[in-house]
């Protein structure tokens, strides 16, 4: 008699171009495990009803992608403490008749860095650039890596300082905003760079990457968030003479690795799927 697979997804809109199937489709087939994955396009204002009948009809975990992560935030009947922190949840589980909400980004970003790329993150100073969503999904695991200092710059000061108001006042004494032109003027030392930043999605993305400092790019490690033909910042950092530049696909295959966690009890290996993404993005 065989059991019923996990039921698991991915939510967003638009949600075609998921790699998320993939990826966990992968990670089942190593660990042995009967996983049924799908992508599912919520309509815009309804993430809350169509999430409900995912777990009504047997769901057991569901991952949530742009635009609707502050929708899953509200949804979820608690939070872990970095989607707290983060103010955004992307990893919905069910846990004893309750929803409880994740943020998985920052972990499988910081996890990527440190163990894939071998930079350790401990007592370093580091910039990142925008001020959005994907920022505040990072700042609690970069911190609670060791990262002694974080400067976030976005091209709207406000929005910057409203996010480091959201956090702890023992914690934004590490944090400080910046403005996009303080970056050439008055440059921070800094010891890596991430964009958290859509600029790779941008049709002026060339235009806004000249706007930062070759000097402030070279000889730092610099993360791009994005990842494939998308991360125009890692590409512009390696051109700017970047101790070692790299994009954000290992942080898409760990953050998942950290989904399938949460999920399944299991923690699966990541290197196969990442070396196989990789080449098809490559191709």
């Amino acid at each position: 008699m065989t059991s019923e697979p996990y039921r698991l997804g991915v939510a967003g809109n638009p949600i075609a171009h998921s790699l998320s199937p993939t990826i966990h489709a992968a990670f089942a087939s190593a660990c042995g495990d009967a996983v049924d994955y799908q992508r599912y396009l919520f309509p815009r204002g309804q993430f809350a009803s169509r999430a409900q009948d995912f777990f009504q009809q047997g769901g057991t975990g569901l991952n949530v992608t742009v635009p609707f992560k502050q929708d899953a935030h509200t949804f979820a009947d608690e939070l872990d403490p970095l989607a707290a922190a983060a103010g955004a949840v992307n990893t919905l589980a069910l846990r004893e008749q309750r929803i409880v909400g994740f943020n998985t980004d920052g972990v499988g970003m910081v996890r990527d860095i440190e163990v894939r790329h071998g930079v350790t993150l401990r007592s370093l100073s580091v910039l990142i650039l925008g001020a959005g969503g994907a920022c505040r999904g990072i700042v609690q695991p970069l911190l609670n890596a060791g990262v002694e200092k974080i400067f976030i710059a976005n091209r709207t000061l406000k929005n910057a300082q409203t996010l480091i108001q959201h956090f702890d006042a023992d914690v934004s004494t590490r944090l400080e905003a910046l403005t996009w032109s303080q970056l050439d003027t008055a440059p921070p030392r800094v010891d890596a760079i991430l964009n958290s930043t859509s600029i790779g999605l941008l049709d002026n993305a060339s235009e806004l990457l000249q706007m930062l400092p070759t000097n402030l790019l070279a000889h730092r490690f610099c993360y791009d968030l994005s990842y494939g033909p998308s991360a125009h910042f890692a590409a512009w950092a390696a051109q700017c003479g970047a101790a070692m530049s790299a994009d954000g696909l290992g942080m898409l295959v760990e953050q998942a690795a950290e989904s399938y966690r949460i999920w399944l009890g299991r923690q699966p290996a990541t290197e196969a799927v990442y070396q196989t993404l990789r080449s098809q993005l490559s191709s």
